[in-house]
């Protein structure tokens, strides 16, 4: 029996009923819609999570539910938060929207570049503002990443920019008032479909405190000096207090449908102890030598960051206490993951090559599982997916079926019960003119191989992801083959979607 993954207050079938004489035909209770709790942890690493191998970071919580639901081996985001961001709320490419990175990381000038626009437009419509419409009440807690500080002059700058875009200092709260008026703040989450707001602002971690990384608590302990979040009685830790809100938020809301977009500021920097006595566990556990986890000269940075993650799985656990202690949990779908790699100063990985910044497999590839009880298999599946794919699995799964916008990822929806054979061969795609931790570039990876091309030069690298998750052999002239059909249908993509090359790139397309 096929099972629909999508329960929508639409018909989801019929039911003929026959009684003797007449036949009327009955329409079938319909299906509630899905809840959604899409936990998104900020520069997690793929390997930081005991479900991807971690020996040292403890995720008892994420690891039970990952073994209990689908597992992607390969899952994509962007190399920083917010183009992988954009791209997770509006299903689009960044050459669509113009943001490319994170603006006050670029490096290079406006002949190198094209500048990462900071705020997503209004013509690029959310997730949210179409699961709204169908009955959805929705919270966002935590990182928002999708507005500029400067809304006002970075829409009347013309584009491309000839410089990037700023950010105020640490401490300086001058630009809150303006966030806070209705002209700003239909770019946040209540002007985008979103009932409620909790600490989402233009800042990419928590820290602007006065002092910013240097502050003792950093913005995750109290005071958070989030003007986006009221302060409480209770306030000690920022992780616990976002799941707060979470867990008020399906209290209120426990008819549904309810969408909890909890998109912790952990574990990025910078990093705090959530308590001495779990740094001491973390001091005096044994390291991980394969992955290079909790060894060398940064094991009390990796101890500090360890006991973030096991927060977050702390917290991950009220979550599903809750929704089980309430009934909750065979209507929702709880879907986990990362904003791209982890960050190279604060933990390891010696099995793959970069880390947050680079398109390599360290900064792109992050731990990902779906969990839905008896909708979902257990599994792990080596299909690749990526960060646009959300968008169109989140508005199947609330019975949309007429959305008429630009989608450039697919549904995860058909992969729920088996793997699709059209999405294991489907190539994916980025695109990042400007740079950061090297220079602009775009990437496509198809059948286990990558194809990374240089957009200064042209120059390409090629790897098979399969047998070189380390990304150390360049199989260009070996398999030049291979490498000039993925080049072609790279140049094709670009051609037929117009889109832009920096200035000082040789390319035509």
């Amino acid at each position: 029996m096929k099972i629909k993954c999508n329960s929508s207050q639409l018909y989801c079938g019929l039911s003929l009923l026959f009684t003797v004489g007449t036949a009327p035909m009955v329409l079938a209770e319909p299906k509630p819609q899905p809840n959604i709790v899409f936990l998104l942890v900020d520069d997690l690493g793929y390997a930081d999570v005991g479900f991807n191998g971690s020996k040292y970071y403890e995720t008892p919580t994420i690891d039970k539910l990952a073994k209990e639901g689908l597992i992607f081996e390969n899952s994509y985001m962007y190399p920083s938060c917010s183009p992988s961001r954009t791209a997770i709320f509006t299903g689009q490419q960044s050459f669509r929207t113009g943001v490319y990175t994170v603006p006050v990381l670029e490096t290079g000038s406006d002949r190198e570049n094209i500048f990462s626009r900071w705020t997503v437009l209004r013509k690029y419509p959310i997730f949210m503002e179409q699961l709204a419409k169908v009955g959805y009440q929705g919270i966002h807690i935590g990182k928002w990443h999708i507005v500029g500080p400067y809304v006002d002059e970075e829409l009347n700058m013309n584009f491309p920019l000839k410089e990037k875009l700023k950010q105020p200092d640490p401490g300086d709260y001058s630009w809150v008032a303006r966030h806070k008026s209705p002209e700003i703040m239909q770019y946040y989450p209540e002007g985008r479909g979103f009932i409620k707001n909790v600490g989402g602002t233009y800042r990419g971690d928590p820290a602007m405190v006065p002092g910013g990384y240097s502050n003792p608590g950093g913005g995750y302990l109290d005071p958070f000096g989030n003007p986006f979040i009221d302060p409480k009685a209770t306030d000690y830790w920022l992780t616990d207090r976002l799941t707060d809100e979470a867990l008020e938020f399906m209290d209120q809301h426990k008819k549904g449908p309810f969408f909890v977009n909890l998109h912790f500021y952990a574990v990025h920097s910078p990093l705090r102890k959530r308590s001495e006595a779990l740094y001491e566990k973390y001091m005096q556990k044994e390291g991980d030598e394969v992955t290079g986890q909790g060894t060398g000269k940064r094991k009390s940075t990796m101890a500090t960051y360890a006991t973030m993650i096991e927060s977050v799985d702390d917290n991950i656990k009220r979550i599903v206490d809750y929704l089980d202690a309430n009934g909750l949990r065979e209507n929702t779908i709880i879907v986990f993951s990362s904003d791209n790699g982890y960050n190279g100063g604060n933990s390891m990985n010696n099995l793959m090559h970069g880390s947050k910044g680079y398109i390599y497999e360290g900064g792109i590839r992050v731990p990902t599982f779906l969990n839905w009880p008896g909708k979902v298999s257990a599994r792990r599946t080596t299909t690749a997916i990526s960060c646009l794919d959300y968008f169109p699995t989140f508005l199947e799964l609330a019975g949309i079926k007429n959305y008429r916008g630009q989608e450039d990822g697919q549904s995860l929806c058909p992969m729920f019960l088996k793997d699709s054979k059209q999405m294991g061969t489907r190539p994916l795609f980025w695109h990042i003119a400007s740079g950061w931790k090297h220079g602009p570039v775009s990437v496509i990876r198809k059948n286990d191989f990558k194809l990374i091309q240089f957009l200064a030069d042209g120059k390409i690298e090629l790897y098979n992801l399969k047998t070189d998750s380390k990304e150390e052999h360049n199989l260009t002239e070996e398999n030049s083959t291979l490498a000039q059909t993925m080049l072609k249908e790279l140049v094709t993509w670009r051609k037929i979607n117009h889109v832009p090359l920096p200035p000082n790139s040789v390319l035509k397309y």
